[in-house]
């Protein structure tokens, strides 16, 4: 159970400097209920209370960080540091009850700082499990969150956090629908198994040389069934050739790097005899979900474009005769188009 008891009234003031204040439902909450009252949170002052509670129906504390940045200016300030060290008290307490913890950390932390973070969360809270949502490495890409984020989930999960909470592309936006919710979740699947990979973890890297050898063979059938997401792989591959053959259409056959590398007697690649494969075959036809996957890729019409546009005519004004901010007010159209197809820009 998520549970915002670190926030203290004596944190409030820290806050007033911050660009976005506070972005944690709980956290907001509790803080205009500390003003308005004038009292301490009362989740931190009947800690031990809550404590015999999750104690006797065996619930696991998730202490929430309320005051978490939800900037990058926000970061690492005296907020979020002073409510880290409360967390530190209060997984102690919990532990002197008998009751299990987990720590939520930051949600946007520049990428310098991200090791920096994780280490001192992990000194505070002398080895609690710790999740992380992100951390958003930068600001400026709403609608691509659950790249920016898996970023800095990728460092976080390196320096040492226990899970990864995903962040789809609607973040900050809106509700995620079903591909958002796909997005997001394989994006962290991507930072989870990268972590893993760098940490040396016994196995973490088996299946991916397993598909590096599939590939040298230039096995696509083995190479899409050791793939993450096979239907994105095949139905990718597919698009511009439907031959499983001894190249791809990104080199075509007489500029294959991988397939010229067999036919190099001195190299290993794509000589695994278990790897071996029925030379060119057509594939099996698509399936209706890797059809579907195919179907979303690029089919937004001009209208639609247009409608998405964050500048369209009529927002920017040219239906009113002004000109839209890309247009040149040194020149007319005709001059600036002899311009262009001259390449004289001066």
């Amino acid at each position: 159970m998520t549970v915002h008891a670190g926030v203290l009234r004596e944190h409030l003031p820290f806050v007033e400097k911050r660009l976005i204040g506070i972005v944690s439902r709980g956290g907001s909450l509790l803080a205009k209920w500390m003003i308005h009252h004038g009292q301490q949170n009362p989740l931190y002052s009947h800690w031990e209370e809550l404590c015999s509670v999750l104690r006797r129906w065996d619930v696991t504390f998730s202490i929430g960080d309320g005051l978490r940045p939800g900037g990058l200016a926000d970061a690492s300030d005296e907020a979020q540091l002073r409510e880290l060290a409360t967390l530190g008290e209060l997984c102690e307490r919990a532990w002197r009850c008998g009751v299990q913890v987990m720590i939520e950390g930051p949600g946007h932390v520049p990428f310098d700082q991200v090791e920096y973070n994780m280490k001192l969360e992990r000194r505070l809270y002398n080895g609690a499990p710790f999740y992380v949502l992100g951390p958003l490495v930068t600001d400026i890409f709403p609608g691509y969150d659950h790249i920016t984020s898996s970023i800095g989930a990728t460092a976080a999960a390196y320096h040492g956090a226990s899970m990864l909470c995903y962040v789809t592309p609607k973040e900050h936006l809106g509700l995620p629908k079903r591909e958002d919710v796909k997005q997001g979740c394989i994006a962290y699947k991507i930072a989870a198994h990268a972590a893993d990979v760098a940490l040396g973890i016994p196995g973490a890297r088996d299946r991916d040389d397993e598909l590096t050898k599939a590939r040298a063979a230039l096995n696509w059938e083995k190479h899409f069934e050791l793939s993450f997401d096979p239907d994105t792989a095949r139905a990718f591959h597919d698009e511009d050739l439907d031959v499983d053959t001894d190249f791809c259409a990104m080199c075509g056959h007489d500029w294959c790097s991988v397939r010229i590398s067999k036919e190099i007697t001195t190299f290993l690649s794509g000589k695994d005899e278990a790897y071996e494969w029925e030379k060119p075959q057509v594939s099996a036809a698509l399936s209706e979900d890797q059809r579907e996957i195919l179907e979303k890729r690029g089919v937004l019409s001009t209208e639609e474009i247009h409608r998405l546009a964050s500048k369209t005519r009529a927002q920017v004004g040219v239906e009113r005769g002004r000109k839209a901010s890309c247009h040149s007010d040194l020149t007319d159209p005709t001059h600036a188009r002899q311009l262009q197809s001259t390449g004289d820009v001066r």
